[in-house]
């Protein structure tokens, strides 16, 4: 049988892509904690395909994996399995370190010691690997790494470096700058997994995700994305508060999206080593996805407050040459039909304040 296994396959991604992959594969696997930060209940989630067989297990126990690879050999492994608040990562880092290193660190120990090898490994990475990212002088043109912003600079209210222009996140062009310690641990990820594929004859396939929201998410999760949070102040007739002076740059990228980029990574025959980048093709700042969210409730306008976080990054958003080139993936979905998804899906779920 043709089986791939996806590590937090009850989560936001893993549900999406639940659907297309049992249309793909002979059997989907998929092993998951249930976290309570990310399920509000313990339940099977309602959008992870009835055929997905479900193993409730934390990838950091070799436990869990000897029990589920007895009777698993996967052709695929789509590796999900993260913990992803930038915020939170600075306060339990070792949570961080534990599920996503050492949680990939087991995933691997165990596929060898039960001679389970895949002939291919789908890394869900992310943009934050970049930090702030490449910029350009200005005038000149050359690309230099800035690093993080300082607080004094973000008390003094200088939100951009000065003369410059920050530039689209690519692989191929955008040396990973890592700036949290989530991010850290996202390129440990990376790292780990190359020399072991490289080892071991498998295809490594790593996608670098930009900023992911969409009908779906978790709505318990405190660090699940700006998107839902505005769009849950907008229903209460809220002016949305920005941040900084509003401009920042974020690529929002639906998760109808992602989840066609990860299956597509998960079944095209050939596409390169170099890890990819996912993101909508469009750049926005926070004001407009606020001003977009405001809109469809009919709330105040958003206000900018002038605040900001440290370690914050200031522009993000991705150069998706590679994806279409090496994929054979486009995204589909812009900002203002994305809002309309994940707002019309907000509104129907129950208990929603």
């Amino acid at each position: 049988m043709n089986t791939v296994l996806v590590t937090g396959g009850a989560g936001f991604i893993g549900s999406a892509i639940s659907t297309p992959l049992v249309s793909e594969f002979d059997r989907v696997v998929a092993i998951d904690n249930m976290h309570p930060q990310v399920h509000a209940t313990p339940d099977r989630p309602a959008g992870l395909h009835p055929d997905v067989e479900l193993h409730v297990g934390d990838v950091t126990d070799p436990r869990a994996w000897d029990a589920l690879l007895e009777t698993t050999k996967p052709d695929v492994v789509v590796h999900l399995a993260a913990e992803t608040g930038t915020g939170q990562s600075l306060t339990e880092s070792t949570r961080h370190g534990s599920v996503n290193v050492v949680g990939t660190t087991q995933m691997l120990d165990a596929l060898r010691r039960h001679d389970a090898i895949p002939r291919r490994v789908v890394l869900t990475s992310s943009r934050a690997v970049y930090g702030e990212g490449a910029w350009r002088r200005v005038p000149g043109g050359e690309q230099f790494y800035p690093g993080q912003r300082t607080h004094e600079m973000l008390a003094a209210g200088r939100w951009d470096f000065d003369a410059a222009q920050p530039t689209a996140m690519r692989a191929s062009s955008v040396a990973p700058q890592p700036a949290s310690v989530y991010a850290a641990t996202k390129l440990a990820q990376e790292h780990i997994l190359r020399p072991w594929a490289d080892a071991y004859g498998v295809d490594a396939r790593i996608l670098r995700l930009q900023n992911v929201y969409g009908p779906g998410q978790s709505l318990s999760n405190p660090y699940t994305g700006i998107m839902s949070l505005f769009c849950r102040m907008a229903r209460r007739g809220e002016s949305i508060p920005l941040y900084e002076d509003g401009e920042v740059r974020r690529d929002f990228v639906l998760i109808d999206d992602v989840a066609a980029a990860v299956v597509r990574a998960a079944v095209a025959e050939s596409v390169g080593p170099d890890p990819i980048d996912i993101g909508s093709g469009e750049t926005q700042t926070i004001r407009t996805a606020a001003e977009l969210i405001a809109e469809r409730y009919g709330a105040p306008e958003p206000h900018v407050t002038g605040q900001f976080r440290d370690g914050d990054v200031r522009h993000a958003w991705a150069d998706v040459t590679d994806a279409r080139e090496r994929l054979g993936w486009e995204p589909r979905f812009l900002l203002r039909e994305g809002v309309e998804r994940l707002a019309a899906w907000i509104d129907d779920q129950p208990g929603v304040e």
